[in-house]
């Protein structure tokens, strides 16, 4: 965890705008996930709720635009963003988004935050800051979209600076949209990918069910049959939350789960099936493969390249089915040593993560293109020794948190081509119709025609924008 790095860092800390900092640092130097490290600082600083939602709104808010904000500050400033020391950089983000994306008046906003960089910043800084404040001051936020958009040279350019994304995955989700016939819904994606998402409850099979749900005040609906919305309210609050009876997960992470627990092998029967998370970590999918394993007599292991992340599963596990072996190893060996050893494979392959840009979004500043490569790479190793391990007749789920064609229906046009002897191609859009008709039947909800893949959309299905796959190994 980072940590305020100048003097008076107790008093930051312990404010509403010193939490914020400390978050954006973290997330800028360190890497860390704002989702996951934003309750832990909100612990430490023990401030009210008031507080902690203004604490939420500013970094979360900084965070999804901070390419628009950046820019600005570059023009303000004189200099490259670059050329700004990281700290200040972050100060400046959160007075900018104060000044043009809140309702904090622009004198609070003003002082508040030069006072914050009189504490976190060397001396000579906070003049800097306080300067280059005053003259984001000087415009709504309006005027500065208007004098940027006149400088993006198209339209890719102009989507990138109004919803702070970089153009390589504005261009890459267009492509993504364009293939499910969806193109037109481009800057509506782009815009969801800003909103914040309701929590999603995860009712485990055999464990808890929909009348837990309702008792937990989850709203039913959407594209999960064992799934409800939290309109409102700190899910750690809900006592079958924190027994893991109930879970906070993605209803689009529910449906791959149930795509695979539901896809028709043909596998030797008697013996009791074996399943496998190949890429476990942190553990959500496989708490509900481990659920539904428990329920139908399987055995399920759960592979993990570090053991931080082992752990990470261990704990998610505990409580659901505690029987589960879980393995530390590269995933891309697991084939070679354990071959045609499993009915049921899911294969939720590392990513760019643009699927998940709501709840995560400092993601889209983390990949490049050139990224992308490399990670289809990764996936089709992983892939072949799925493969290797899956029996004559199992079923291997491959998905994704992401929408990019390079990840998603390239690589099954890879595994139809290199495995087109044994590989059966299954139609997951006509079984998850059947695991939740309303994915046929709802107009909002409804899984695109004629497509044997599946491909979820936030400004559509609200969930990540999940891409599902189901191969069956034929011989």
């Amino acid at each position: 965890m980072a940590q305020i790095n100048y003097r008076g860092q107790a008093k930051a800390a312990n404010s509403a705008r010193g939490v914020a900092y400390e978050l954006l640092l973290a997330v800028a130097r360190d890497d860390a996930y704002a989702n996951l490290l934003l309750p832990k600082l909100l612990k430490i600083a023990n401030l009210d709720a008031r507080d902690s939602g203004f604490a939420q709104e500013l970094a979360f808010g900084t965070i999804r635009n901070a390419y628009f904000y950046e820019l600005i500050i570059e023009r303000c400033a004189g200099r490259d963003i670059d050329q700004i020391d990281i700290d200040a950089r972050m100060v400046l983000e959160l007075g900018a988004h104060q000044l043009l994306g809140m309702r904090v008046p622009s004198h609070a906003a003003l002082s508040e935050t030069v006072d914050l960089a009189k504490v976190v910043l060397r001396p000579s800084l906070s003049g800097f800051v306080n300067g280059v404040l005053r003259r984001i001051s000087e415009k709504p936020r309006e005027t500065w979209l208007e004098i940027l958009l006149k400088a993006a040279p198209d339209r890719i350019a102009q989507l990138a600076v109004t919803y702070s994304h970089p153009e390589w995955i504005v261009r890459a989700i267009q492509d993504a949209l364009r293939l499910d016939g969806r193109e037109t819904e481009l800057e509506d994606l782009l815009r969801v990918n800003n909103q914040p998402p309701l929590v999603n409850l995860v009712a485990l099979p055999g464990i808890t069910n929909i009348d837990d749900l309702l008792a937990a005040g989850a709203a039913l609906g959407g594209v999960s049959p064992i799934g409800g919305v939290l309109p409102d309210g700190d899910p750690g609050d809900i006592e079958l939350v924190r027994l893991g009876k109930l879970r906070v997960q993605d209803q689009g992470s529910q449906l791959a789960a149930l795509a695979l627990i539901n896809a028709p092998v043909k596998s030797a029967k008697g013996a009791a099936e074996e399943w496998l998370d190949l890429c476990a970590g942190p553990g959500g999918k496989a708490a509900l493969l481990a659920a539904a394993a428990n329920q139908f007599g399987a055995e399920l292991v759960c592979n993990e390249l570090q053991e931080h992340r082992s752990k990470l599963v261990e704990q998610a596990l505990e409580r659901v089915n505690p029987k589960v072996y879980v393995r530390t190893g590269d995933g891309r060996d697991l084939g070679t040593d354990a071959p045609a050893s499993f009915d049921r494979i899911l294969l939720d392959a590392p990513c760019t993560g643009l699927g998940a840009l709501r709840r995560r979004p400092e993601s889209r500043y983390r990949k490049q293109q050139s990224d992308v490569a490399q990670l289809a790479k990764l996936q089709r190793e992983l892939f072949a020794s799925a493969w290797k391990g899956l029996k004559p007749g199992g079923v291997l789920g491959y998905v994704t948190c992401s929408p990019h064609p390079a990840e998603t229906t390239a690589i099954i046009d890879w595994a139809q081509k290199t495995y087109a002897e044994d590989l059966e191609l299954l139609d997951a859009t006509a079984l998850l119709q059947k695991v939740n008709p309303s994915l046929k039947s709802d107009a909002h909800l409804e899984l695109t025609p004629g497509r044997l893949t599946v491909q979820l959309w936030p400004q559509r299905q609200d969930t990540d924008a999940m891409f599902i796959a189901l191969l069956r190994k034929t011989k």
